[in-house]
């Protein structure tokens, strides 16, 4: 009796294996600016948030005259002046990793007001109150 050998065809050629590779390595290189984009988009998403946030915040404290609005991690609030003249101002860290907005909502007004200035990487956005003119502002800085 003879022993019938077997041509193993499993498994995949080389070929085909660098055309896999190759098709995942291009996949990649595409998707990766479509994400850091989103990313940046996000970001600037988030700054608007906060720039809200603060506007709404020291809006309430304006007319309730609130001594201080209590701080969070990205937004720090301050009161000067005297009475039924104090000027309210929050401070927004920004998170963005890219100068400008990218967003087609953020070359618009802020919560109805026109924000004075372009944001900057590692910049701030300043939201001030002014009791006595009633003039709210937003500026980058």
């Amino acid at each position: 009796m003879f022993k019938k050998l077997h041509k193993n065809e499993k498994g995949f050629t080389l070929a085909e294996l660098l055309v896999v590779v190759a098709i995942i390595g291009v996949l990649v290189a595409i998707s990766i600016p479509i994400f850091t984009s989103q990313l940046e988009k996000a970001r600037e998403a988030t700054d608007l948030a906060n720039i809200r946030s603060a506007y709404a915040e020291i809006s309430a404290a304006a007319l309730s005259e609130d001594d201080k609005p209590a701080d969070t991690s990205y937004i720090t609030f301050n009161r000067t002046g005297s009475e039924n003249a104090y000027v309210y101002t929050a401070t927004v860290k920004l998170t963005q990793k890219e100068a400008g907005w990218k967003t087609a909502s953020g070359k618009t007004a802020v919560a109805g007001i026109t924000a004075s200035g372009d944001p900057k990487v590692n910049g701030t956005a300043v939201v001030t109150v002014n009791e006595a003119t009633g003039v709210t502002t937003i500026e980058y800085k």
